[in-house]
């Protein structure tokens, strides 16, 4: 997750997608085995309907955002006992958490899972929510002469493998015609995209929605400006060790528990006041102005009650990086635990249904 806001800088500058922020790659390997001891034919159970009394879990919760949400919608009444609330979120933490045992369930968007997998670490998707509009665009360095996707052919571009962005910078390239291979991938984690930038390291970085505002009040006078693209970065998720989903007590609370993630987050929608107020100001530090401004770029939360669209799109992601030699191939299907599918869609009202 973001590092401490440089000095001079805007915190805005450092507030990255609390529902998309992910990793770097760290592992070798070519296949799930750090999983293996989860029994497939437990991963294939029915889920039981009610949570067994006692059973607890540790949640991913950066920075308070998931329980300060819970609260404030009136659904902090779960049915199992939350172990840890993690202030945790980027994906190689998360990664390293699961390894460790000290988390079961974590949100990310859709590029930590292929990394888990590509590291030998075997965890399954078990909830989506879709995103329609782009969180990312890419911004210049000071002084750039750069104005289309066309013209990163020859830069230098931050690039982190891992994470969110990275994908978004690789989609971008393909869709403007131009082959990994035509422009320098300078390999970066995204709290290091901005000094980068500011520095001259780099020609071009994805920074969020929300960071861009705050860089051009800074450095546009200076040159500095921003391209936007129509590139996605599509999933936000809920995902989990195999070995917690082979639990059968913990895999029906986590069961209990996509429904209230899905309910939060509609309910966050839907009172953006509220959540500006509560969350952004009282716990983040910022103006209103500056939260009101974040919340406008919010996109609007979307549960599929199929998840065709989203191993599509996953898969896409996987063959991209592998075409870079990233990753190695493989079928995405594998990172997809199906018993949850329609969970969280069932829990919310129609329109937010996809």
């Amino acid at each position: 997750m973001p590092a401490p806001p440089a000095p001079g800088l805007d915190r805005r500058l450092f507030l990255t997608s609390l529902l998309g922020v992910t990793a770097a790659a760290a592992g070798l390997s070519g296949c799930a085995e750090a999983g293996a001891a989860a029994d497939e034919a437990s991963l294939k159970a029915p889920l039981a309907r009610k949570v067994p009394p006692g059973t607890r879990l540790k949640i991913s919760s950066f920075e308070n955002f998931q329980q300060i949400q819970l609260k404030l919608a009136g659904l902090d009444d779960l049915p199992f006992e939350v172990a840890d609330w993690l202030n945790i979120g980027a994906g190689p933490d998360v990664i390293n958490a699961f390894r460790a045992k000290s988390l079961d369930l974590a949100n990310n968007a859709g590029i930590p899972p292929i990394q888990a997998f590509y590291q030998g670490f075997d965890a399954r998707i078990v909830a989506i929510n879709i995103t329609r509009k782009p969180n990312y665009l890419f911004a210049t360095k000071p002084g750039s002469d750069i104005r289309t996707v066309a013209d990163f052919k020859g830069k230098r571009l931050a690039f982190s493998q891992g994470q969110a962005q990275g994908v978004v910078l690789l989609r971008a390239l393909k869709e403007a015609g131009l082959k990994q291979d035509e422009a320098e991938l300078v390999p970066l984690t995204s709290n290091q995209f901005l000094t980068a930038l500011q520095s001259g390291q780099v020609d071009i970085a994805p920074l969020g929605n929300s960071q861009a505002p705050a860089y051009l009040k800074q450095y546009g006078a200076k040159g500095a400006r921003t391209i936007p693209t129509e590139v996605v970065d599509l999933l936000s998720l809920l995902w989990a060790p195999a070995e917690v989903l082979a639990d059968r007590a913990k895999a029906a609370a986590v069961a209990a528990y996509i429904p209230y993630w899905a309910k939060g987050a509609v309910w966050q929608y839907e009172h953006p006041d509220e959540w500006n107020r509560e969350y952004y100001v009282k716990t983040q530090n910022l103006t209103l102005d500056q939260a009101e401004s974040i919340t406008e770029l919010a996109n609007k939360p979307l549960f599929p009650p199929r998840w065709d669209e989203a191993i599509a799109w996953e898969q896409e992601t996987a063959d991209l990086l592998a075409e870079g030699g990233h990753v190695k191939e493989f079928d995405v299907g594998v990172l997809f635990d199906r018993r949850f599918e329609s969970l969280a869609a069932k829990a919310v009202p129609q329109e937010y249904r996809r």
